[in-house]
């Protein structure tokens, strides 16, 4: 399941939010969304874990949880429509 994660402390790193995600399961990939001018975080990103079941239970419990001093705001990930590509 893919996993989108807002309001991400800018000094967070992928490597942070992956051991926050895998105390509920395997990660397979993290992507925290960086400016393309300035390569500063944007302060969302996407985590995507192999186990619906484990992703579910890690956006429930994450979900307004502080982290590096911001509260995440934690779902599953829509698929982009057509309108929003390109």
């Amino acid at each position: 399941m893919n996993i989108y994660v807002a309001n991400i402390s800018w000094k967070s790193t992928e490597e942070e939010l992956k051991k926050l995600f895998e105390t509920y399961g395997e990660v397979t990939s993290v992507k925290v969304i960086v400016d393309k001018f300035t390569q500063r975080s944007r302060g969302f990103g996407f985590v995507e874990m192999a186990d619906d079941n484990a992703a579910r239970t890690a956006i429930n419990e994450l979900n307004g949880k502080d982290f590096n001093g911001r509260n995440l705001v934690v779902n599953e990930a829509r698929a982009k429509s057509d309108s929003q590509k390109g």
